[in-house]
Formats: C-alpha cells, structure tokens, sequence
C-alpha cells in the first residue's frame, strides 16, 4: 500500500460502519489520520469501531445525516472532541429498490434523495465553516456513475448522485478562494450491502456496463480518495473522478 501522508489530519468519514466508508477510515488510520466514523447503524458503528481501534485513534459517532439538526450537533461533537477537522468523506448512501420511475413509491424516492443529497450537502453545510475559518480543508463526496448515466429502474438514486456532482462543483467555486479542495468520485458498483436493496436483474446490468467485467473492490475507492484529501492535493478542485472501471464515457 502507498501511504499517502495524513499525519496530524482529523477526518470525517459518514457512512463508516461498513463498506466503502469502513474501508476509507481504515485507509486513513493508516495514513496517520484520526477519524470520526459517523454512522446511524449503533450496533455495527460500535463492533466496526472496536475492530479499527488498534489501527489509530477512531471516534464513533451516531448521526442520522438526513436530520440537519443531528448533523449540526454531530460536527460540534467532532469538533470538541478534535478540535479541528480538516476532512470531510461524504460516503454515506442508499440504492433504494429496483422500480421503473413511473411506479416509484413517493416515500421511497423521497428516502433516497434526503439520503444521498441532501445528507451530503447537511455535512458540507455543518463543516465548511470552520474549515473557511482555518482556510483548509478537504471533502470527497461519493457521487455515482449512475449520476452521470442514468441507471434504468434507478431514477431517484441516478438523480441524486447527478446532484452531487453538481454541488460539488459549486461548492468548490464557493471555495476555490482558500486551501480547500471539494471534489467527487463517481464508482461504478462496488459488492457491498447496498446489494441487499436492490435487485438480481439490476446487479447483472450494473456489472454488464463495466468494462473491466468485474465489481469494484472498497480498497480500490480508499486508495483515490486517500490522495483527494491529503495536503498534496493543493490545485484541484470541483473535479470528477472516474472509478467505473472503464464505463464512464465523459
């Protein structure tokens, strides 16, 4: 493994308990980073927590990103425990179930969207500000290739994670003026448990779209975003960055 210097960085990884955001804290625990694992799931926060704990300092924290509130007493949490916070990974996210758009649950489409949009922009939201104050920071939101394809049976999650794209861009030219780097990835499908809520015909599509013919492995995200939020990355920002294992056309 490339070890990507993160010494003396205080980190906050949403979704942490599992997953690509498991794999991510555990790539910057071992980069020399502390990091506060947010997550809404108690029970797997507290065994993933204890499973990293010997890998560096963790800090557990239950929030439910899609309530402002809780996100806003999660970061001041973060912040006292820290005492500073100079990374952001908005990983945090939902697939939702396999339906065509014009049969879409209301409650469903609203579920994923506050999820995997708005839950990005509250953490942004709650973080940027004491990041301007310092004049640093790095954020990594995990956007999709379904936000820049449009995933058939999809549609709240494609457009969600299109969403993403968009705010971050716009929040990297809201804060191109100081050291602080806001850029996105955009995975293809990585076989985690976000499978579990989506269908068999819908996972053969998604890896029939790939090139490469495989998943994407949760190392091969940790190994990018490891480089987005190190100090090395001084230049860009509101950038897209492909993981898709060749599917990406643009």
């Amino acid at each position: 493994m490339n070890r990507i210097d993160l010494e003396g960085r205080f980190a906050v990884v949403t979704g942490a308990a599992q997953g690509i955001g498991y794999a991510v804290t555990e790539r910057m625990l071992g980069s020399g980073a502390a990091v506060a694992m947010w997550d809404h799931d108690a029970a797997r926060l507290a065994e993933s927590e204890a499973a990293l704990r010997p890998a560096g300092r963790v800090l557990p924290v239950g929030v439910d990103v899609t309530d402002a509130d809780a996100v806003e007493a999660a970061a001041r949490r973060t912040l006292d425990a820290f005492g500073q916070v100079d990374i952001l990974v908005n990983n945090a996210g939902i697939a939702g179930p396999s339906i065509k758009s014009w049969e879409y649950p209301l409650d469903e489409w609203l579920r994923v969207v506050d999820l995997d949009l708005n839950g990005v922009f509250y953490c942004c939201r709650a973080l940027l500000p004491h990041m301007r104050e310092r004049s640093y920071g790095r954020i990594v939101n995990v956007a999709s290739i379904a936000g820049k394809e449009g995933n058939p049976n999809a549609a709240p999650y494609s457009a969600a994670k299109a969403g993403v794209i968009a705010l971050t861009k716009s929040i990297a030219k809201e804060t191109a003026d100081r050291d602080i780097a806001v850029n996105c990835i955009t995975p293809a499908a990585a076989r985690t448990r976000i499978f579990d809520q989506i269908s068999q015909e819908h996972i053969d599509y998604m890896l029939s779209k790939i090139p490469r013919g495989r998943f994407l492995q949760v190392h091969e995200v940790a190994a990018m975003v490891a480089w987005l939020v190190s100090e090395e990355n001084s230049f860009t920002t509101g950038g897209v960055f492909d993981l898709s294992g060749g599917r990406a056309t643009y």
